[in-house]
């Protein structure tokens, strides 16, 4: 593989070069690979909803699940907050100046 690569290679090289001495290359190296076979793949069922036309429901559904993460993170931290208030309160002494 390696072999035949590398005699296609110098094959369009040879053919690349210019019969005059201008030293301009007029053909590109990437058009050996113009007409090869690329393989393909059929989309799965999640790519083909990421491509599809209406795209818009995709982005509503981020951001959604983002929206919905926040307010679930803002909601525990003020659950966690409101035990170490009440912790704070029974283990501390109100303590009266006087003022």
């Amino acid at each position: 593989m390696k072999i035949s690569l590398l005699h296609a290679i110098q094959d369009a090289a040879n053919q690349a070069l210019p019969d005059s001495t201008d030293g301009i290359v007029h053909t590109a190296y990437d058009s050996l690979w113009t007409g090869a076979d690329i393989p393909t793949q059929t989309p799965s069922a999640l790519e083909q909803v990421m491509l599809a036309d209406d795209k818009i429901f995709v982005v509503l559904a981020v951001v959604m699940i983002i929206w919905i993460g926040i307010i679930i993170l803002v909601m525990r931290t003020d659950k966690h907050l409101k035990s170490v208030e009440r912790s704070v309160e029974e283990n501390i002494p109100n303590q009266d100046d006087g003022l």
